[in-house]
């Protein structure tokens, strides 16, 4: 017995995601660059929020006039310098695995066998086929499930 997919909206939109980035980056060559991009994007923001929340953490220590208003605590900037010390130190493992992944060459006969199956799993949503036939399986405004029609 097969497991049906989750229909919560978190789900949801990953599965939209999932299927989106499967369709845009449908080689292994496009896998690889995306997941790099990705991994160095989530690196610069952390750094860049992290050097800001020192920065800010320091200037409050360095003030001792508390008269700007806290938005954030500074035991809350704390933790989150922690945490995210930790993720820094997550990406950078995660980079030196992309790395090796890096190495990895494959020929143009299996990005086509790539290009095949990413349009097995997450065909276009938008192709007329495919809405011709969510028409079929739900119902519509312009097309009434059966048991309406006399």
């Amino acid at each position: 017995m097969s497991e049906e997919p989750c229909q919560c909206s978190d789900c949801q939109r990953f599965y939209k995601e999932h299927d989106r980035l499967i369709r845009e980056f449908p080689t292994f060559k496009h896998q690889q660059e995306l997941n790099w991009a990705s991994i160095q994007s989530f690196r610069t923001l952390c750094t860049k929020v992290t050097y800001e929340l020192q920065k800010e953490l320091s200037e409050r220590e360095s003030n001792e006039d508390n008269s700007k208003e806290k938005h954030i605590s500074d035991t809350e900037i704390t933790e989150a310098l922690d945490e995210l010390e930790n993720v820094n130190a997550y990406l950078y493992s995660i980079e030196a695995l992309m790395e090796r992944i890096f190495e990895t060459k494959i020929s143009n006969n299996i990005e086509s066998k790539f290009k095949e199956i990413a349009n097995e799993l997450a065909p276009d949503p938008l192709n007329m086929d495919r809405l011709i036939l969510n028409r079929l399986f739900h119902q519509t405004p312009d097309s009434p499930d059966k048991k309406n029609i006399n």
